[in-house]
């Protein structure tokens, strides 16, 4: 990847790779889950604990191949389950389906279930060989045969084996090999050697890219985001050109929303029913209420919670601030670590000062409150219910609530000043060479 971030720790949607699979594993009563890291990866063991606080993890400390790799986990093998499934954490497209249908095969009577796709190009992959209804082997790219070779039907490592005999299939697997490393794929044979069944079960090659390179994770990124439109126009979302909008995995929407071209929306966002975001947008971990508006050119931060009929208009920034029903705030605006009441207006060009290079503080404007145009708002401080705030005002005290506060020096005129000041200048400019 040529990076300094673990692989699995590079994000699709808006989720790291191994959030993704996590997410799709089965999460059901008696399911648990084991990841498998490298040494000196305590980054993916922290981001594994927090998608699933159960999460156990364990480590390879060489790297001996992948059966090698899922033996690191034999305590939580051996402490037994119905079935195992193995999967890698830089596949982000894996489907929780997909997990269940390995797993139902296993209810059929196989002992192992692999998961394979027909590939485009299958050169380099293990074609999965099967007879009948039976997969009686997986065989690698090098040592197939020109028959074999023609087959698509590719190995794509993921694998469900039965729970009671997990430990014996993978405990009989050599290292016989040219590179002296311990593969999954000899579980095929092991398990025909047993007198068990292994199946294939067949997806989309789609599903089970996985991540290599910046490129390879940029056409997964495609993927996820042609579903994630699919899906939300599915669900009666509106999108006039969905090829320009960029959703996160965890988006929620109500009914009727409307998102217009070129808005991005990051994680942890919901967009209730009737709610507009207008063009050249971005959001992340906000909450927009219903029949809400943002935007053009508007930018919700983490926090920034909306609520019914609020008015984010171009050029506003909300970051950790509540605007309550109706509130508005139409252009060239921050709203930062604050509180705005119902119906409150926030004029053009109103920031709140909420950051004194130390310490964040909070701003509170009371419901009906008027701020006129170029206001600032040093906090903390407490704008009253109805309180009227004069255009051009620094508020540094509490005003209380209907009150007018304007805060500005006295203009003063000076009637002809302007012809005298450019007569002198002209006067006393030099010539040109």
């Amino acid at each position: 990847m040529r990076s300094n971030l673990p692989k699995v720790l590079h994000q699709v949607a808006g989720r790291s790779l191994l959030a993704h699979v996590l997410s799709a594993a089965p999460h059901g009563a008696g399911d648990k889950i084991a990841v498998v890291v490298g040494p000196d990866h305590q980054k993916v063991s922290v981001e594994a604990k927090r998608v699933s606080p159960d999460v156990a993890t364990f480590v390879q400390r060489e790297r001996l191949g992948t059966a090698h790799a899922v033996l690191a986990a034999r305590d939580a093998i051996a402490s037994g389950a119905d079935d195992l499934l193995i999967a890698f954490g830089d596949t982000p497209l894996i489907d929780a389906a997909t997990f269940a249908r390995l797993r139902g095969a296993l209810k059929d009577g196989a002992a192992l279930a692999v998961l394979g796709f027909h590939a485009k190009d299958p050169t380099g992959y293990g074609r999965l060989i099967v007879s009948g209804d039976k997969l009686s082997a997986i065989r690698e790219h090098g040592d197939a045969s020109e028959a074999e070779r023609k087959i698509t039907l590719c190995n794509a490592g993921v694998m469900a084996m039965d729970g009671k005999s997990a430990l014996q299939i993978l405990d009989r697997i050599g290292n016989g090999n040219s590179k002296g490393e311990y593969y999954l794929t000899d579980a095929v044979a092991i398990v025909g050697e047993l007198g068990k069944r292994a199946v294939a079960i067949e997806t989309g090659e789609d599903e089970v890219r996985g991540i290599n390179t910046k490129t390879q994770l940029a056409e997964a990124e495609q993927v996820m985001q042609d579903k994630l439109r699919k899906a939300a126009l599915d669900a009666g979302v509106t999108m006039i050109a969905p090829e320009t909008v960029f959703l996160a995995a965890d988006t929620k929407f109500g009914r009727d929303v409307t998102i217009e071209p070129f808005v991005v929306i990051g994680p942890g966002v919901s967009i209730a029913d009737g709610a507009v975001i207008h063009s050249f947008s971005n959001i992340v971990g906000a909450s927009i209420g219903k029949n809400a508006s943002v935007g053009p050119y508007a930018r919700l931060r983490p926090g920034a919670a909306l609520g019914d009929d609020v008015r984010i208009g171009n050029f506003v920034e909300v970051k950790a601030a509540t605007l309550e029903k109706g509130a508005k705030a139409n252009h060239l605006a921050y709203i930062g670590d604050a509180h705005v009441g119902e119906a409150a207006n926030i004029g053009a060009g109103t920031i709140t000062c909420n950051y004194d290079g130390f310490d964040k503080h909070r701003t509170e404007i009371g419901a009906g409150a008027f701020v006129g145009t170029n206001s600032s708002l040093v906090a903390p401080v407490k704008i009253g219910k109805g309180a009227y705030i004069g255009s051009g005002s620094v508020v540094t005290r509490d005003v209380p609530d209907d009150a007018l506060m304007v805060e500005r020096n006295e203009q003063a005129v000076r009637p002809g000043w302007a012809r005298k000041f450019r007569d002198m200048k002209l006067l006393n400019r030099k010539p040109k060479a």
